[in-house]
């Protein structure tokens, strides 16, 4: 029964998030991001109840009108921080539940994943216990509703006989102390649920705790537009113990229970909360295995590098290597996009649940797989496009400026070097991050190969109004350091057989430059064409080099594009990747690399597939320079 609940609602879930990855794009589906986009909503929550505690009156006579003050006289500002603040607590609330419930869905609760949802369990509880002690607080009816019957409910249970309530009993028994302890519940709980919250990631690697910035961006206007349209006020007056609550609207994100606990009896309602409770904690242990026997670990050899490392039984491909420290590429983790395609040498694996667009049938029978969603059955060996490195190669460095070359109007060649004694690691066609003083950075690509020795090759295109490449152009000097981290990216000559067509527009020649040299000193034998696109021809800062590499290799030819060429050109003209169609009718059969402005990449990407290029033959790297660089 089980097994057929999960699967009709994996069904539903991997249909809804294929409409979302059609409406969003697989980076900014919400549904890849229901964890982050709680951790989101709690610090929404956090931030807004810091606020209305400022203006609250903690004293039982007082509470009342100070939120009724807060509310009717800073609408602009307190009014909208209270119903921001109820809004995320139920979207808090929302989005924990879609995300346990999609965690079961794909059975991703057993074995080691055991802890992180026992640790969810009670984070449920515990943000309920916190947003129904925060409906206490306003003290109007609705507050003593929820306060009266929350403490007789408490009070059924033996510990208590019957002590609780009898702080409710009149209006003079709810003193200012009681009152100041629910305000001080509604501090310590959330404080307890915050622990709890870096409690339940610690298993899972690399886990995100914040969402995509338009994610986190959109759920804000969305809080705050629904604020304004349907303000959060008191509800009935201030409350009046000598009366019964007769008519209310619940919140019934947060107060579900709260119908029952009128209706059935206490302790039926009890049993449910217990029952439910118990359900939760006993799923992870519930389903027998059909073979009866607990499933084992395997190993995961990672091609190329030969990097092997242990796999928990039921964890991904992917989980294990984040795990072990591995760089391996990734992005949804959930079968949405595609950019944690490898391919399965040796052994079998369970290919999971993923989205039949990003893993079609031609393509597993080819022995590709999603390392996100893919599970060992047996040893398996997988190759993923380049070489990679462990993340721990990752380093900060303080690099000195040994050689600054002027290779055009607007490129500059920079030579770092790095300390004595210390060398980066990296693969061609990687990139580092230049850490500017207030935190920013910015990429530029490896321009020597791996094998050049320990300085940094760099080329650096002039930004008009950019943070960083003016004062490359202007006030940078010989001797001077730059904080510089790295490796990074994937853009990496696979291990196949098959010829290879790069594209280069401007700058984009700097990785392409990297890799053809790590080709050369490596003795790849492929073929290897680059076609190079600028506006004129005083762009290709570096075609002599480019032309030498074509005299002394028969694999190597580049060709020069421009789009805006003197009249006395006499070499090829118009777009780069329109002369690639022109010479490639048919590119089945070729790997394409393709390195440039976004523009240049989402013209040319989509051109070469429809031209026969396979999906897993074509490679790319986008360069963003803006106003900012």
């Amino acid at each position: 029964m089980i097994s057929r609940l999960q699967a009709g609602l994996r069904w539903l879930f991997m249909h809804a998030e294929a409409l979302f990855n059609r409406a969003f794009g697989d980076r900014l589906n919400p549904l890849y991001h229901l964890g982050a986009t709680s951790f989101w909503l709690f610090w929404v929550v956090g931030v807004t109840g810091l606020y209305l505690f400022a203006f609250f009156d903690t004293g039982v006579a007082g509470a009342y009108q100070s939120v009724n003050d807060l509310t009717q006289r800073q609408w602009f500002a307190g009014g909208v921080m209270r119903s921001v603040h109820r809004y995320a607590s139920d979207a808090m609330v929302a989005t924990m539940l879609v995300h346990m419930l999609r965690h079961f869905a794909f059975d991703r609760l057993r074995g080691f994943r055991a802890f992180s949802w026992l640790t969810g369990v009670g984070l449920i509880w515990g943000v309920y216990a916190a947003g129904i002690n925060g409906f206490m607080l306003p003290w109007d009816r609705l507050a003593q509703f929820v306060t009266v019957t929350s403490f007789e409910w408490l009070d059924w249970l033996p510990s208590f006989g019957g002590a609780l309530i009898r702080n409710f009993i009149y209006p003079s028994s709810v003193s200012d102390r009681l009152f100041s302890l629910l305000v001080f519940i509604h501090i310590g709980v959330p404080l307890l649920v915050l622990l709890l919250m870096w409690v339940h990631v610690q298993r899972v690697p690399k886990a995100q705790t914040q969402p995509p910035r338009a994610i986190a961006v959109g759920t804000v206007a969305m809080l705050l537009a629904l604020s304004l349209a349907l303000p959060v006020t008191s509800q009935g007056g201030a409350a009046d113990l000598a009366t019964a609550v007769t008519t209310l609207e619940l919140d019934w994100f947060l107060l579900p229970l709260f119908p029952l606990l009128e209706r059935w009896p206490l302790g039926s309602v009890w049993a449910l909360v217990s029952a439910g409770t118990a359900l939760l904690v006993l799923l992870p242990w519930l389903r027998l295995r059909r073979r009866g026997a607990a499933p084992a670990g395997h190993r995961m050899t990672v091609h190329p590098g030969a990097i092997a490392l242990p796999v928990r039984a039921g964890e991904t491909l992917l989980e294990a290597g984040l795990r072990a420290g591995v760089a391996l590429p990734y992005e949804c983790r959930n079968g949405g996009c595609g950019v944690c395609l490898c391919t399965v040498l040796n052994g079998r694996v369970d290919h999971g649940a993923y989205q039949p667009a990003v893993l079609t049938g031609t393509m597993r029978a080819g022995g590709q797989a999603l390392l996100c969603c893919a599970t060992a059955l047996e040893d398996v060996e997988v190759e993923v496009a380049g070489a990679l490195l462990p993340a721990a190669a990752v380093r900060r460095l303080r690099a000195r400026v040994v050689t600054m070359e002027r290779l055009s109007d607007d490129v500059m060649r920079l030579m770092l070097a790095l300390p004595a004694g210390e060398r980066m690691r990296f693969s061609a066609g990687q990139y580092i991050d230049i850490v500017l003083e207030d935190g920013q950075r910015r990429a530029f690509s490896f321009a020597n190969p791996p094998q050049s020795g320990p300085q940094i090759e760099l080329h650096v295109r002039h930004i008009p109004g950019g943070r960083f490449t003016p004062q490359v152009f202007s006030t940078m000097a010989v001797g001077d350091e730059l904080d510089i981290e790295g490796p990074f990216g994937h853009f990496r000559l696979s291990e196949s057989a098959l010829p290879i067509v790069f594209v280069a527009g401007a700058t984009g020649f700097a990785p392409v430059k990297s890799i053809v040299e790590d080709a050369f000193l490596r003795g790849i034998t492929r073929s290897m064409r680059l076609y190079w696109g600028t506006r004129h021809a005083g762009d290709l800062y570096l075609l002599e080099l480019a032309q030498g590499w074509q005299r002394e290799h028969g694999n190597f030819e580049v060709v020069p594009v421009l789009s805006e060429p003197a009249a006395d050109w006499s070499g090829r003209r118009g777009l780069v990747h329109e002369a690639i169609l022109a010479d490639f009718p048919d590119l089945r059969g070729h790997e394409v690399y393709v390195c440039g402005s976004v523009k240049m990449v989402e013209a040319a990407i989509p051109a070469f597939l429809a031209q026969g290029a396979a999906d897993e033959a074509c490679f790319s790297d986008a360069f963003t320079p803006t106003g900012a660089r």
